[in-house]
């Protein structure tokens, strides 16, 4: 089987190349212009912003995770099994049942 077969007599076309990878007259590399800038779109500056805002909030969570994890490491976690149990019953009661 050949390619002529599959394809017809359909020539495949030479690769095209992209200016930046041609060097201008003066033998330097096309590069960025004095001119070219980049704008942000007001949304990214939003969630940059969210994200510096929840900053303290996540270093609060970090610092009781590392606290728990210390007290588990040495033994002396003790969990209030009430809301423990809580917790559990109200996870239970929404998972649907497939019986």
């Amino acid at each position: 089987m050949s390619i002529k077969k599959i394809f017809g007599n359909q020539m495949v076309p030479p690769p095209i190349t992209t200016r930046a990878t041609h060097k201008n007259e003066a033998g330097k590399s096309a590069g960025p212009r004095q001119g070219d800038k980049v704008d942000f779109s007001s949304v990214l500056q939003g969630v940059n912003k969210a994200r510096e805002a929840s900053s303290p909030a996540d270093a609060q969570r970090a610092e009781k995770v590392a606290s728990i994890k210390a007290q588990v490491a040495g033994g002396t976690y003790n969990p209030d099994m009430h809301k423990v149990a809580a917790s559990l019953l109200k996870f239970v009661s929404q998972e649907p049942r497939n019986d």
